[in-house]
């Protein structure tokens, strides 16, 4: 898969993932996609929230060894 952007929250905790996607979120256009690879255990329940709350997709989730993989389409 392709993405449009690509960010790094690995070793920060709640709620710096999810601030640093928004952040990165806002810079791209309408369809686009986000790669969020994260640390946190409790990011894979964040970013269901944060999308759930914000309307972004949320196309995929998972865990490679101690890092958890977001990708995240904006709305």
């Amino acid at each position: 898969m392709n993405f449009n952007k690509e960010i790094d929250t690995s070793g920060l905790n709640c709620p710096l993932p999810i601030l640093k996607a928004k952040k990165a979120l806002a810079e791209l256009q309408s369809g686009q996609t986000l790669k969020v690879v994260a640390t946190d255990p409790g990011s894979l329940r964040d970013f269901q929230a944060f999308t759930k709350q914000t309307g972004h997709e949320l196309v995929e989730q998972q865990t490679l060894g101690t890092s958890f993989i977001h990708v995240l389409r904006r709305r």
